[in-house]
């Protein structure tokens, strides 16, 4: 368990990056071959890529260093020419949430961990696009990257831009948690914080969808890309098939991002909803500043990610709390960010921090046995850190929330939130609803 599965792990790495022109990301992402990847976040490049020059897999409790260091065997040497940073090869990619991955048929296709490095990337910037190609093996040759990078770029020019499809219509719905279990199952766990067992324990429920044709991601990821351009949007497909699975999300948590020995984070726990007019957003937001269970959970989320970082760190410091408004629901937020002591990989930070106590609870080992207990389905990569890494040891990853899987006419969306002493679950219920708003919003336009 643990070992790294590598296409071309420690074989040769040829990359090239020229300016390029496109009618939009979205119909590149469409056009480029699968399985498919796109990334984004605030300050950040955006990236669609599309097929595999190396795959890097893991499973176990081992994953996260199998994957750091199968990454830095592969990107450990090669002839690389970029114009920008950000067009240099960088693998893309996540986590499962347990450590022994997905045990459900949904989740068939998800190992415990995947990273990708991208045969076609088109990166856009604040001073242009540029697109890259990538080949890896024994017979990755200059002239033939060299030759794609021309042909990719003359395709990509020629595509005709569009605007996005209307989304297909639901047809129906099914709960994986009826309400008198949501019911049973928060009150279950409340005792047994008020017994002592636990502090915080996140619970989270599943909706299956079910539409009259398939997904459009790409149309999904421009449209929420409008309303949630402050949150980080990604789309991960572990295969190429023409059955193959899209995990894909707009979340507004960020899990970690390192540069150097800068490293930033923060606390994300805490909701309400929004209101009608700006008067009663103020007033909503006021509350949920001064409302005991929420400020509560909120410190429990912040201490213990300060904790984890402090192995890592020579100071770390935090921002004045504060709350971030989305389209649907208002968060508690505390900025985070730490100078590391030593040259510290984005991968170790990222596995310190998983799951932080906002989608995991406290104390962990038994937050995660409760989850495991608990809830109806499998968590597979919900909730888990997605993101990217380069060969510096780089990166920036997210928890993968307000996220769903599609496949086919099949959308499944997840939503969880945090359980305390004073949770009432009514209140808990209806918090739930609002967080499938972003993608289900996508689906009943």
């Amino acid at each position: 368990m643990g070992v790294p599965r590598s296409d071309e792990t420690g074989t040769r790495l040829v990359s090239r990056s020229i300016r390029a022109s496109v009618p939009s990301l979205r119909v590149a992402l469409d056009a480029l071959p699968a399985p498919r990847t796109f990334w984004t976040g605030p300050d950040e490049a955006t990236v669609v890529a599309g097929g595999v020059a190396a795959a890097i897999t893991a499973d176990g409790r081992d994953r996260f260093t199998a994957v750091r260091e199968g990454i830095d065997r592969l990107l450990r040497s090669g002839d690389v020419h970029a114009g920008t940073e950000a067009a240099c090869p960088r693998l893309f990619g996540g986590f499962a949430f347990h450590d022994d991955g997905g045990d459900g048929s949904v989740w068939a296709d998800f190992p415990g961990a995947r990273f990708v490095l991208p045969r076609v990337q088109v990166t856009e910037t604040d001073r242009g696009t540029w697109l890259t190609v990538n080949a890896v093996g024994p017979d990755a040759t200059v002239a033939a990257v060299e030759d794609r990078l021309d042909d990719e770029r003359e395709r990509l020019a020629g595509l005709d831009d569009s605007d996005p499809g209307p989304p297909p219509e639901i047809v129906s719905r099914t709960r994986t948690t009826p309400r008198t279990a949501w019911r049973d199952s928060v009150a279950a766990a409340v005792e047994r914080i008020r017994a002592g067992d636990l502090q915080k324990v996140v619970l989270a429920q599943a909706l299956d969808v079910t539409l009259d044709r398939p997904l459009s991601v790409p149309d999904v990821l421009a449209r929420l890309g409008s309303t949630y351009s402050d949150c980080y949007r990604f789309l991960v497909e572990p295969t190429a098939g023409a059955d193959r699975p899209s995990f894909f999300g707009a979340t507004p948590e960020r899990l970690v991002s390192r540069h150097g020995r800068t490293v930033a984070t923060g606390a994300l726990a805490g909701t309400t909803g929004r209101g009608d007019t700006p008067a009663e957003d103020d007033w909503l937001a006021e509350e949920l500043l001064d409302d005991e269970k929420n400020v509560h959970e909120h410190e429990l989320v912040g201490e213990t990610i300060r904790e984890q970082l402090a192995p890592f760190a020579s100071s770390i410091s935090a921002g004045e709390r504060r709350v971030r408004r989305l389209e649907t629901v208002q968060h508690l937020f505390t900025p985070i960010t730490a100078t590391l002591d030593r040259d510290t990989h984005v991968l170790e930070l990222v596995e310190a921090l998983h799951p932080t106590p906002a989608v995991g609870g406290l104390p962990p080992e038994r937050a995660l046995a409760t989850i495991r207990e608990t809830e109806p389905f499998d968590r597979g990569w919900y909730a888990a850190p997605v993101g990217w890494v380069d060969a510096a040891g780089n990166g920036t990853f997210a928890v993968a929330i307000r996220s769903a899987l599609a496949r086919d006419t099949s959308t499944t969306l997840f939503a969880g939130v945090g359980v305390v002493a004073d949770s009432d679950p009514d209140r808990e219920w209806d918090e739930v609803q609002l967080k499938y708003r972003p993608i289900l919003d996508e689906l009943e336009r």
